[in-house]
This record gives structure tokens, C-alpha cells and sequence, in this order.
């Protein structure tokens, strides 16, 4: 199982790596989702994901999640063949927690260079403070 610790990594970036290795059949879980940042001014960020939180009815659906390690999975699923056996094959064996959980404190923690923020210069929210806007507990 490889363990991806997402502090300061871009979300769509990280979120596109992790699916491609899920896809070639391997066991990925995501830690510190509530660390990731997305980037953009905070009106345009948010702009983005209200109207998809209250989109549809609280019975019927279509339903979007608050919670940042949820935030993360969904946007990983959007990435993934998710409606084909393969992708939802590949969609198991994604797991995203916030913070990290206590079986997963030994495993190295790895990163993805490519979507790390160094070096970003436009503005960024993380995805604790953008959960909050939506309504979560963090």
C-alpha cells in the first residue's frame, strides 16, 4: 500500500497522479487531505463548489460532499472510468483520511513532485478552510 501524504499539494495535480496509479491496480491511501490546497482567488473557489453543494434536493441527490477527505475522493472518482468495472475496481482501492490514522503511522509517507506548491505563485485555499465554507465540522 502506498501511502500519500497530500500537505501542500495541489489537488487536481494530486488527485490526477492517484487515480493513474489506482488505475494500474494499486493500493493508495491519501493522508492530511485537509492540508491539499486549491488554487484561485477564494470568491472564484467558491463560486465553483456552492452551487455543486446545493445542487439537487436533500433526498433525491445529486449529493457533494463537505468533508475534506470526501472533497478529495470525490475529485479522484471524477478522474477514474468510475461507471466501468475496471474504475470501480481502481475506486476501492483509493482510501483518503484526515490526519493520520494510527494503522498508517508506521508506512513512509510519500509525496507527488509534480503537484507540489513550490514555487506557486497565484493564490490558494486549503481544503479545511474551503470545508468550513461549505458547511463541515473540521
Amino acid at each position: 500500500m502506498e501511502v500519500i501524504d497530500a500537505t501542500n499539494l495541489v489537488l487536481g495535480r494530486m488527485a490526477t497522479a492517484v487515480a493513474k496509479k489506482a488505475m494500474l491496480g494499486e493500493q493508495i491511501a491519501v493522508v492530511n487531505c485537509e492540508k491539499a490546497i486549491v488554487t484561485g482567488t477564494k470568491p472564484r473557489i467558491l463560486a465553483t463548489y456552492k452551487p455543486r453543494r446545493e445542487r439537487g434536493y436533500a433526498l433525491k441527490g445529486p449529493f457533494y460532499p463537505r468533508m475534506p477527505d470526501r472533497i478529495v475522493r470525490r475529485t479522484i472518482r471524477g478522474m477514474l472510468p468510475y461507471k466501468q468495472y475496471r474504475g470501480k475496481i481502481a475506486y476501492k482501492n483509493v482510501m483518503c483520511y484526515i490526519g493520520i490514522p494510527k494503522e498508517l503511522k508506521d508506512k513512509k509517507l510519500e509525496t507527488i513532485k509534480g503537484a507540489s506548491s513550490e514555487g506557486l505563485t497565484c493564490k490558494f485555499m486549503k481544503l479545511a478552510e474551503l470545508s468550513r465554507l461549505l458547511g463541515a465540522k473540521v
